[in-house]
């Protein structure tokens, strides 16, 4: 699946930007970005494998979840926990999961 390809991608990069993160905001807001991340993946994972009539309920699950991903990372992003390169190169893999997301989703309504 592109879109778990896609997430799973973005997840390493963030996996490469965590440590960098300040160690005040690496234990709370980096591990709660990297738990959003996991859980993301999951439910992209678990959609690709549900029912055609159950599918539609787990995507918008994992719209909102990449909504709150990218959310906090802006907070990471505005405390200057991360930098605006490592800002750009993360948001825009995000960018194109909401697409995939939203893609899937008109598709089921179909």
């Amino acid at each position: 699946m592109p879109v778990l390809q896609k997430t799973s991608e973005a997840y390493k990069l963030w996996h490469n930007i965590l440590p960098h993160v300040p160690r005040l905001t690496r234990y709370s807001l980096g591990e709660k970005i990297n738990n959003l991340f996991i859980e993301l993946a999951e439910l992209i994972f678990t959609a690709g494998f549900t029912a055609k009539e159950n599918k539609a309920v787990i995507i918008k699950k994992a719209s909102l979840k990449l909504d709150l991903l990218k959310f906090f990372i802006q907070i990471a992003w505005e405390l200057k926990a991360i930098d605006n390169k490592k800002f750009a190169d993360l948001t825009a893999p995000l960018i194109e999961i909401g697409r995939m997301l939203g893609g899937w989703q008109r598709q089921l309504i179909k």
